[in-house]
């Protein structure tokens, strides 16, 4: 199983900074607000290596800075330091992420990765039709060919159990887990070996989030496509997650394999978060 992501020491920070900014925060502090300068160190030193066919969740509260790590790797925020190494088809010797150019970032973002994010407003087109956001993906692959985009988007859509008939209506008039399918048919449109989620299930019916869960399990096994999975519900991680990150205050206060921190959870933290989804 080869490597797909290699993260090291990731971290972001909000404000002017000062040279106190990671010292004084984090789990031991109880805040991620310097206390000095009042700049909010969203992520602080995250690390973590992410294998094919893997989904790594990453756990914890809002505030937690689990959404900022998946943001930088999308290229959405740019990390205040640390580095991510990308090892794809075309670049098995590794591509440091922060170090290329914007139009070798949005060429990554576009082809190699796909984001889903809780908010659909951020990851569809709602001025153009569900079917119009998936070719949009395809056209800046360089996929011109209109019947070629027009059946590629109907096989996402139906695999993403969205009717084909509703393929020409505009995001607006589905539901809130119909525009999530649309938003995965559109991030699996290049067949990226790296899906990132951020808190996909969030405000679904429970029924809806049961269906967006299975479609994301079929998928990892259809395809083996790796994944991060960031969430702070509990039962998504023990459904998706091989390996999971718990974060607090920015900081990663315990990672290991899935089913053992939910069920010899070693952080007070972590048992208290355990302990509240029993």
């Amino acid at each position: 199983m080869h490597k797909v992501l290699e993260v090291r020491d990731l971290s972001k920070r909000y404000g002017v900074g000062c040279d106190q900014c990671f010292d004084l925060t984090g789990p031991e502090h109880e805040t991620n607000v310097c206390p000095r300068c009042g700049s909010v160190v969203a992520a602080s030193n995250v690390s973590f290596d992410l294998y094919a066919g893997e989904i790594l969740g990453i756990m914890g509260e809002s505030g937690s800075g689990k959404s900022t790590a998946v943001k930088c790797l999308n290229f959405d925020e740019v990390p205040s330091s640390g580095s991510a190494t990308y090892y794809g088809v075309e670049s098995p010797t590794g591509l440091s992420m922060f170090e290329l150019n914007r139009a070798q970032q949005r060429y990554l973002a576009t082809q190699q990765f796909g984001m889903v994010y809780q908010n659909p407003h951020l990851g569809l087109n709602f001025e153009i039709s569900a079917g119009g956001n998936i070719a949009e993906r395809l056209l800046v692959s360089g996929n011109y060919n209109y019947s070629a985009i027009r059946n590629r988007a109907i096989d996402l859509l139906r695999r993403t159990e969205v009717l084909p008939e509703r393929m020409d209506e505009l995001p607006k008039n589905f539901s809130g887990g119909m525009q999530q399918r649309v938003q995965i048919a559109k991030a699996l449109a290049t067949n990226p070996p790296l899906l990132l989620l951020d808190e996909v299930t969030t405000g679904l019916d429970l029924s809806v989030q049961a269906a967006i869960l299975d479609l994301i399990l079929e998928i990892q096994q259809q395809s083996k496509t790796a994944m991060i999975v960031v969430t702070h519900d509990l039962g998504v991680i023990r459904l998706l997650a091989d390996r999971t990150l718990v974060m607090k205050y920015g900081h990663v206060i315990e990672s290991g394999l899935t089913d053992q921190i939910l069920e010899d959870p070693q952080q007070p933290y972590t048992q208290r978060l355990v302990a509240s989804a029993l």
